[in-house]
């Protein structure tokens, strides 16, 4: 039993402080041995401590050795309530710079993986104990990321802004020393101190799991002067793009201003431009390439002509080199495949091994506990790598049982036929941002769903006598867009979008109208800009010419990004009325139906009220019910259907 007086000649001190405090001691520690650094990770309902991430606290007997504090000497935590780990680590020889990586901390019981929303600490900056390094969002909220230590943060490892950054992996380097700045690796591997965990029961080695790089590795000392392109951010949503097509070709000479290849966005295709003049030495990323990161190499460029052989040789060489790692690791997982035996069989797996006669031994098993599952069998199948059962003594079938069998395997190689008889449809960079910017509004927006029919005869009748007395050609989308502007103008409340951060409405000061085109990559919207002040023919002609370069898919960012409003019409199918999805940080998205002859009560000239023929419009507003209450929808769907009532005062 610990008394309170032992109690106090024990206590916690960090890593750093800890190697201080024993180069005191008699006995000097012996660094050569490694240290085990405590992991904690405890669970959200338990009292939190003021460090978040992974936090290593060790204690000093009066032995002077090192060992590991007790867990239940934590202030404010039992010992039930805190799950540890134990982790190996690897520490620097003498030559090496002193510095600490940073790793993606667990900021909460299941979190995997963070976004980087905000550094608040920049490259060179003092830092102390407490202070906020960073913004981390995880999958529960937005959380600050401490520094436990006082130093200088010397390199920022993952740019603000970053996705999905897996939890360990190293995000910044701090040093104590400034002069140590300039110093630091400029990139962390297998000699940084990085904490790796020991898997336990998995015949897998280390150079197995390790990813295979998307792009070439480049040793920068081995290579003449030059300068490395990157994939850039050619759009502030931009995280990946695709490189539809290079302009130039290895060896050609580049000006300033020079188109070296086209990439395709989350928006658009847009042309990327070099900045200086020189030799493209090298293509890095190969044409067609889907998915590029932002940031990652993508070309070499060099000054001297006479360098281009000497970058082409040194890439090639290891690119080489990787491959054959490459080689090297999947012979060593085709091997251990071939090892591995099926323990357990699954009924549909042997009714197929049955039908076909195979030998169970020789099939790879991917169930758990080495089950055998049907899926496995129909692989070996269709790969044709098939071995037959060994002969068997036993008594050969009848023929009722032959039958059974033949009738089975012919509907057992129907249902393989039925299983490919299906195409992967690759996604655009445009669709694939599409689908995750509306599952995000679906969840993330409060929609308010408007809904009112209004009459299409003023509208026509307008269109009608543009064409006959002013030889004016404009589609009855073109003159909704202008009635929009106007209500918007009318209404200014509806003209506004939800301020996140502020947690406010924000009005907008001009009308800009989104109009979504669909295109063969997935929908755009290009701008009308100040619509409410533009006429019937200006809005009719702009819109033509944005239209066809969306479908060209060249539109600059400018034409594409912002708005206020926006309208979708899918009147030239036979679609009644629907409902569209808000497109943000819009707070209103406006879906226009088709017109339709519907009979109705009209007062005529006499006062006498008759059936007549009219045709309507169904008119369905998406709005943000954080900026839309119903007194502000209300009053710009009335705005809406009095322009309709009465179109030709839109040309005043």
């Amino acid at each position: 039993m610990v008394t309170k007086s032992n109690a106090r000649t024990h206590f916690s001190i960090s890593l750093r402080s800890a190697a201080m405090a024993l180069s005191r001691l008699r006995h000097p520690l012996n660094l050569s041995r490694s240290l085990r650094l405590l992991s904690s990770t405890y669970s959200s309902s338990s009292r939190s401590l003021p460090r978040t991430s992974n936090s290593g606290i060790f204690s000093v007997g009066g032995d002077g050795n090192l060992r590991p504090a007790s867990v239940s000497r934590l202030t404010g935590l039992s010992a039930n309530s805190l799950k540890s780990r134990w982790v190996d680590v690897r520490y620097f020889s003498s030559a090496d710079i002193p510095h600490e990586v940073l790793g993606m901390p667990a900021l909460s019981p299941t979190m995997t993986q963070g976004n980087i929303a905000k550094w608040r600490k920049k490259e060179g900056d003092k830092i102390e104990v407490g202070d906020i390094l960073c913004e981390i969002e995880t999958d529960k909220a937005t959380l600050e990321f401490e520094s436990l230590e006082e130093g200088f943060l010397a390199k920022i490892l993952v740019p603000e802004g970053s996705k999905d950054v897996p939890v360990g992996q190293p995000i910044a380097i701090t040093v104590e020393d400034q002069n140590d700045i300039q110093n630091v690796p400029a990139s962390v591997g297998g000699e940084t101190g990085i904490e790796e965990t020991k898997r336990t029961g998995q015949d897998v080695t280390e150079e197995e799991t390790k990813p295979e790089s998307t792009s070439t590795k480049i040793n920068a000392s081995e290579l003449p002067p030059h300068i490395l392109l990157e994939m850039p951010a050619l759009s502030p949503t931009m995280n990946q793009g695709n490189i539809v097509k290079w302009r130039k070709k290895e060896g050609d000479k580049i000006e300033v201003g020079d188109i070296l290849c086209e990439i395709e966005t989350d928006k658009a295709t847009l042309e990327f431009e070099t900045l200086e003049e020189g030799y493209l030495a090298k293509i890095l990323v190969p044409e067609g390439s889907k998915d590029v990161a932002v940031g990652q190499a993508i070309a070499i460029t060099v000054e001297d002509a006479n360098d281009i052989e000497a970058v082409k040789s040194s890439v090639s060489s290891s690119s080489t080199t990787q491959q054959e790692k490459a080689t090297q690791r999947e012979t060593k997982s085709e091997v251990k495949a071939q090892k591995s035996n099926a323990t357990r069989i699954s009924p549909a797996a042997k009714l197929l091994i049955t039908e076909y006669g195979l030998d169970a031994s020789t099939l790879n098993s991917s169930g758990p506990h080495g089950t055998l599952l049907k899926g496995d069998v129909l692989s070996a199948i269709k790969s044709g790598k098939l071995s037959p059962r060994p002969a068997s003594k036993e008594k050969a079938p009848s023929s009722s049982q032959s039958h059974q069998q033949v009738a089975a395997s012919q509907v057992s190689k129907s249902d393989l036929k039925q299983a490919d008889s299906y195409e992967d449809f690759p996604n655009s960079q445009i669709r694939k941002v599409i689908a995750k910017r509306l599952l995000e509004s679906k969840q993330n927006t409060p929609h308010l769903y408007l809904s009112a029919d209004v009459i299409l005869d003023p509208l026509l009748s307008l269109r009608k006598d543009l064409k006959e007395q002013y030889d004016v050609k404009v589609s009855v989308n073109d003159i909704i867009i202008k009635v929009v502007a106007a209500a918007l103008r009318n209404v200014p409340e509806a003209n506004a979008y939800w301020n996140a951060e502020k947690g406010e409405v924000i009005l907008s000061d001009s009308v800009d109208i989104s109009i979504a085109v669909a295109t063969e990559k997935g929908l755009m919207t290009p701008i009308i800009k100040n619509a409410d002040h533009k006429t019937i023919s200006a809005i009719s002609s702009e819109i033509k010419e944005l239209a066809a370069k969306a479908r060209a898919g060249k539109l600059a960012p400018h034409e594409f990004q912002g708005g206020t409003f926006s309208i979708s019409n899918l009147g030239m199918f036979p679609v009644d009325k629907f409902c569209a999805i808000i497109n943000p940080p819009q707070a209103c998205i406006l879906a226009v139906g088709r017109g339709n002859k519907v009979v109705e009560p009209v007062i005529g000239s006499d006062g006498i009220e008759k059936p007549a023929i009219v045709n309507k419009l169904n008119l369905t507003l998406s709005a943000d019910h954080r900026v839309f209450d119903g007194k502000v929808g209300g009053a710009f769907i009335s705005a809406l259907q009095s322009n309709f009532s009465d179109i030709r005062r839109l040309l005043l």
